[in-house]
């Protein structure tokens, strides 16, 4: 897998793809479905398969003040594109003069400088300024450039279609299992293991702390993990998601205690994937109330995971 930027020129080998266009934010069933299809086109036609993606999100340049929503990084994309069989990662820089680009200009894009010879989408995407382009306005202008192109369907499950807003709200109602199932995997939260105030160290619970960054935030409270360590390995764990607020003042943090681990993380990318809600974050009168509901919910995760 290889990531491409439109600035560094795309290499020879990459030219004539068949390239998957969308956001691809949370990479669930429907995004799923576009690349496969991209993917397997390309087997077909025996042309490189490269998935392009925006970063940063269009809404976070159209509506920069907007909460985090985020649902995977660009790396976490670039992994999972890699996992689905795609060649390389194409990534359009969405800043001013991209969100200015007409429909028509960013067709003859795809097809020059990007050198795409097809490109599937799903069927309700739109692109150009103004939303000027979708799949009928992109099969259109393709024609006419020796591009084609195709939509894919939205993927329902139950009575509404998969998409990313849909995970969001179930991940802020601590549904972990309707995420999981959009997503075809749990929701993971990746980042630097920072230093704390030591708190959980003192309860007998040493936790690996991470900040929340851009990330969608998923419902306050505390959650069975499993936690992705920077050697590969995975270890089952229990993590606090919220503002602790018990302590002064309030930080909002991701409190992992590995289960059965130790060892020094600081400064080392971890990912933490939310498997199941346990209860919500609340406030204890005392260190020793906190400590022993904190013995609890270790049971529980252990319950759920070992």
């Amino acid at each position: 897998m290889q990531r491409l930027l439109l600035a560094d020129g795309i290499p020879d080998r990459f030219r004539g793809s068949v390239v998957a266009l969308g956001n691809f934010d949370g990479f669930h069933l429907g995004h799923q479905a576009v690349v496969g299809r991209a993917v397997a086109r390309a087997a077909h036609e025996q042309r490189p398969a490269v998935v392009a993606t925006f970063d940063p999100h269009p809404v976070r340049f159209f509506k920069p003040d907007a909460a985090p929503f985020r649902l995977t990084t660009l790396d976490q994309r670039e992994e999972l594109f890699a996992g689905a069989g795609a060649d390389a990662m194409l990534v359009f820089d969405f800043g001013a003069p991209l969100a200015a680009t007409s429909a028509e200009d960013f067709v003859a894009l795809l097809a020059e400088k990007v050198g795409a010879t097809a490109v599937v989408t799903g069927e309700d995407f739109t692109f150009g300024a103004r939303r000027g382009g979708n799949a009928v306005v992109l099969r259109e202008l393709g024609a006419a450039r020796g591009l084609s192109a195709e939509g894919v369907a939205p993927v329902m499950l139950g009575e509404e279609p998969v998409s990313s807003s849909r995970i969001r709200e179930a991940l802020g109602m601590g549904h972990c299992a309707t995420a999981t199932r959009l997503l075809t995997r749990p929701f993971a939260i990746r980042g630097t293991v920072q230093h704390g105030d030591k708190r959980g160290r003192e309860l007998g619970y040493p936790t690996a702390n991470l900040t929340l960054g851009s990330y969608q935030r998923p419902a306050y409270g505390i959650y069975a993990v499993r936690v992705r360590l920077p050697d590969g390995s995975e270890v089952a764990g229990v993590a606090n998601v919220g503002v602790r607020p018990t302590f002064e003042p309030p930080v909002e943090l991701l409190e992992a205690y590995l289960f059965d681990w130790s060892g020094d993380l600081y400064g080392q990318e971890i990912e933490v994937a939310l498997h199941h809600f346990l209860r919500p974050e609340r406030r204890f009168d005392s260190m020793d109330a906190l400590s022993l509901q904190m013995r609890s919910d270790e049971a529980e995760a252990r319950r759920l995971l070992l």
